[in-house]
């Protein structure tokens, strides 16, 4: 008999299962209880279980990692039962999941923080921005989640603009972008999943992915471009009101208290 074949007829009990899956015997029961695995088989009074109920297990730890709750591992576990390929599966749900900012967390001292930020890197500012989830605090050093925004923020203080209104704005930055995001994604659904079959076949699982692949680019450019003819509209507006105080005339102290009295 070969390794593979001796290995596809081993036979555990449940604390050899656990064992060889990695997880403590009352989470595999807590699985058992709810139907995240089959029942085993006995023999006498001894539950015997297969390398099946390995694999399963490894597969529902495998999607856990990912960050699916137990709901969702149990639509993926009854697909696969009816036949689905779970890797077809995941692999589109990767595909389309796939964050949309590849940068990598960067570490830094809170001293090489505070010579950024100087006095302005409180407390309630470290507060804030872990809040916002722009940074995570690992006792004496700053996770930078996100560290281009991080640079961004240091040229605006360098510029002279406070921290905490940076803070503040970002908060309203986020809204405003959740909102846009919920707009794109709601139209790609009506136009792109609610168009596939109930249940969708791997061909149309195939297709969607590719579509959200190739929309990623130009998704970014539609928002960078109306964000840019947005700002052209502000600025000239702005600068419109600050045009007569550029052009006008140098005026003596009396004269410009004079006029501030007519105002």
């Amino acid at each position: 008999m070969s390794e593979e074949a001796a290995q596809a007829e081993r036979e555990y009990r449940i604390e050899e299962l656990a064992e060889a899956a990695g997880v403590p015997v009352r989470t595999l029961r807590y699985y058992q209880e709810r139907r995240l695995l089959p029942p085993p088989r006995r023999r006498g009074r001894v539950a015997v279980y297969s390398q099946g109920h390995l694999e399963r297990l490894r597969l529902i730890s495998e999607l856990l990692e990912r960050g699916y709750r137990l709901d969702g591992i149990e639509e993926l576990l009854a697909a696969w039962e009816q036949g689905r390929d779970v890797g077809e599966l995941l692999g589109f749900e990767w595909a389309v999941t796939a964050p949309w900012s590849q940068q990598a967390e960067t570490e830094m001292t809170m001293d090489e923080l505070a010579g950024l930020f100087g006095d302005q890197l409180t407390p309630e500012v470290l507060d804030e921005a872990a809040e916002l989830g722009y940074i995570e605090i690992r006792g004496d050093r700053i996770v930078h989640r996100v560290p281009r925004l991080m640079e961004a923020t240091a040229a605006l203080v360098a510029e002279g603009i406070p921290l905490a209104e940076i803070l503040a704005l970002s908060w309203e930055l986020e809204a405003a972008f959740d909102r846009i995001a919920y707009t794109f994604v709601r139209l790609a659904r009506r136009h792109l999943v609610d168009r596939m079959g109930d249940p969708p076949t791997p061909a149309e699982l195939a297709r969607l992915a590719e579509s959200v692949e190739r929309l990623r680019p130009v998704t970014r450019t539609v928002a960078d471009e109306h964000f840019a003819r947005a700002m052209d509209r502000r600025i000239r507006k702005e600068f419109t009101h600050l045009t007569p105080r550029l052009t006008a005339p140098d005026r003596s102290p009396a004269e410009r208290r004079a006029a501030g009295r007519e105002r």
